[in-house]
């Protein structure tokens, strides 16, 4: 199976690229450098693999470079400034597309802009299939189902520590940051607003921790498959308060390519809480290690599925396009563990 990878000299780029080897697939690597793509396809142990030079300014190029590919996964980011393009060349060629933004107000661009093209092409579009939209939507999907009665609210947080990144995120989750914070409220999205200082309970650790509202996936993908009243989400503060330092100065200072070791030791929890309007409360978690390699585990499995299995045609959330259980199962398999309890 063909599989594209555009943006496959970035950083998530090439360890999507040997994720496709690895499982098996024929990656096709798509981009503007052709040298940086032939660099990448030797990372990734596929010296031999077909490179296609094209641009965003070019969309028929772009088009037809995905054309004969079954999936395309787009890994160039910030996908504000980068991933409409993409999108269009990938329903122009009839081919699925999914890719690892966590931009909270780029997602919400997508899923209501580009539903309707992908119906009429046939073809699902998937924003968001990273270590924190992909799992963080599919535990709030499944946490909510537990829940007797109507949701009153649904609660995503993203509470993974510091730790090792690289410069695209930083660059991603600086826009992020610029752009404000959504949470919705009875039908509709719109600013967050400031929140009273505020802590949780972590799974795994001891008392609580801090934390602050962020614009995280969840907000703009739960409330399509989720009917809460509410929808909110928060990160720990002291990452968030990382986040709010990003200016374009400190972005250029940090590395490409993050701490081998550091990275594939870094512990990342995504963690769901659904109360109903009687008080209920449900809560869920996943975690794993390596946020970067579990992305580009999580984005070829959703390709893979996107290409063999049944989804239906448009623009849809990850719980929305995979079964939430199934998926997360898979992850298992990667060391992942996930856990439903009542809260």
């Amino acid at each position: 199976m063909r599989i594209a990878v555009y943006g496959a000299g970035g950083f998530t780029g090439r360890l999507t690229v040997a994720e496709l080897r690895r499982r098996g697939f024929t990656p096709v690597l798509v981009g503007r450098d052709k040298e940086r793509l032939r660099a990448a396809a030797v990372e990734a142990e596929v010296a031999g693999a077909e490179i296609r030079v094209a641009g965003l300014d070019s969309p028929g190029a772009l088009a037809d470079a995905f054309g004969d590919c079954a999936v395309v996964i787009n890994c160039a980011g910030p996908f504000t400034l980068l991933g409409e393009p993409v999108i269009r060349a990938a329903i122009a060629a009839g081919v699925h597309y999914l890719d690892t933004t966590g931009e909270q107000h780029y997602i919400r661009k997508v899923l209501d802009g580009f539903h309707e093209e992908a119906v009429r092409a046939g073809v699902t579009v998937v924003p968001a299939m990273a270590d924190d939209g992909g799992p963080g939507d599919m535990i709030a999907s499944l946490v909510a189902g537990r829940v007797a009665g109507e949701v009153a609210e649904v609660l995503v947080a993203d509470l993974r520590g510091p730790g090792a990144a690289s410069r695209g995120t930083a660059r991603s989750m600086a826009a992020v940051f610029d752009q404000g914070s959504l949470a919705y409220t009875d039908g509709r999205w719109h600013p967050a607003p400031d929140a009273e200082p505020d802590s949780i309970v972590i799974p795994g650790e001891d008392g609580q921790a801090p934390v602050g509202v962020f614009a995280l996936p969840g907000v703009v993908t739960v409330p399509r498959h989720v009917r809460a009243r509410r929808v909110r989400a928060v990160i720990r503060a002291e990452v968030a308060a990382l986040f709010s330092a990003l200016t374009p100065e400190v972005v250029d200072s940090v590395p490409e390519t993050p701490d081998a070791a550091a990275r594939t030791t870094s512990r990342w929890l995504m963690l769901a809480e659904a109360t109903g309007t009687s008080g209920e409360r449900t809560r869920g978690w996943v975690t794993g290690l390596d946020p970067y390699g579990m992305t580009a585990k999580i984005a070829v499995e959703g390709a893979r599925r996107l290409a063999e299995d049944s989804a239906p045609a448009g623009a849809l959330t990850p719980a929305q396009a995979f079964d939430p259980a199934a998926f997360l199962d898979h992850l298992t398999t990667h060391g992942v563990t996930w856990h439903i309890t009542p809260a």
